[in-house]
């Protein structure tokens, strides 16, 4: 439930007015900070002034003593309490069992202690976890590049991927075990196995465990997904919901949000339009030579134009051409066609590629080359 605390006044007034029946806080008139010949209305704790310690479930026994606090304040009013007293309030109101925080808040827990005690609220369980740091060991935020959690939903990330991601930073199971979905974390986790050194954000291991997470749904999520991002993109898109194209592009992924770097940045401008290559890129480093290249691709036309349309798969074009390839050197063989089919450096295998675009289109684009290839 929401709870507001500026709904909660008379609550907070309740408890404050009985602290000072009891004898157990009193009401202060100071000086105020910013004017001190205004005079304003302090409520301060009694502090018993003695040694308080912290059953904490991650740090173990914590002991502080409090003489150094003093009759510190807890409220400016008795309608306006400050965070410690609040929290104590609102927490034995709402019945709240286990007080779970960052560890840089252990300091606060013996004032929350000695007002529980003074209010005769029971006792909730302490944890205080180790502290969150970036790649460069210091604490995450902001300033040093930590992202809002919305902001890795618009990334593309997946909840159940990013929920097990950090239920693994500063814990374990115990096991080698990474994936996990929610009910399993829920079934397995235990504040006995958090770890007592600061936790390390690392994000390329989230988009690794993104990957596993994507990996396992369904495939109309995936699909529509692949829709969605891909509507300015009709070709492409079109190849992408089918066949080897769909397996390379899953593959490359970590995100949902890849796809729309990937084809924002052109990288599948291939499947758009053709690419026009110059003659020395289509050269294989290891065997520069043209009329070699111009014979491989020929032989490669030869051999896929006996394949038809409907047999025209990666795997029925792979086994084609595969002896050839083996006998002439492998990269002098299909390193043209692929950069014929596709114009890039870094592209699909010549394969996914000869599927996706299809006998015809395939053929147009590697007869081209050897156009390109004989102005040489």
């Amino acid at each position: 439930e929401l709870y507001k605390q500026s709904d909660r006044k008379d609550i907070y007034r309740g408890h404050l007015e009985r602290l000072v029946q009891e004898g157990k806080a009193y009401a202060s008139s100071e000086p105020s900070k910013e004017n001190p010949d205004v005079l304003i209305e302090l409520i301060r704790l009694k502090n018993p002034g003695r040694v308080v310690t912290v059953n904490d479930q991650v740090c173990g026994d914590v002991s502080v003593d409090t003489t150094d606090l003093g009759d510190f304040i807890i409220a400016r009013s008795f309608t306006e309490p400050v965070f410690h007293f609040a929290v104590v309030a609102d927490d034995a109101e709402e019945g709240v069992t286990h007080i779970i925080r960052g560890e840089d808040h252990i300091s606060n827990t013996p004032r929350q202690i000695l007002i529980r005690e003074a209010l005769g609220f029971a006792a909730p369980t302490y944890a205080h976890l180790p502290l969150v740091l970036g790649s460069d060991r210091t604490k995450l935020s902001k300033r040093k590049g930590a992202k809002a959690i919305t902001e890795y939903r618009d990334l593309g990330f997946l909840p159940g991927a990013v929920l097990n991601y950090l239920a693994l930073v500063g814990w374990n199971e115990g096991t080698d075990k990474e994936i996990y979905d929610k009910d399993e974390l829920v079934s397995v986790f235990s504040l006995e196995k958090i770890q007592k050194s600061p936790g390390i954000f690392d994000e390329t291991k989230l988009r690794w465990i993104n990957k596993q997470h994507l990996r396992l749904l369904p495939e109309s999520v995936i699909d529509a997904e692949i829709v969605a991002r891909g509507a300015n993109y009709p070709k492409t898109l079109e190849i992408f919901k089918k066949g080897a194209a769909r397996s390379d592009l899953l593959e490359r992924i970590e995100t949902f949000g890849d796809i729309d770097a990937m084809l924002s940045s052109g990288e599948f401008d291939f499947y758009e339009r053709a690419p026009v290559p110059v003659a020395s890129s289509l050269l294989w480093k290891k065997d520069p030579s043209v009329e070699n290249t111009k014979a491989h691709i020929t032989s490669v036309i030869e051999t896929w134009e006996t394949i038809p349309h409907e047999s025209f798969t990666s795997e029925s074009v792979k086994l084609a051409i595969w002896d050839y390839a083996e006998a002439k050197g492998r990269g002098a063989v299909l390193w043209p066609v692929r950069y014929a089919l596709s114009g890039r450096d870094r592209s699909p295998d010549p394969f996914t590629l000869a599927e996706a675009l299809g006998k015809e289109e395939t053929l147009k684009r590697l007869a081209a080359a050897i156009t390109i290839l004989s102005a040489a």
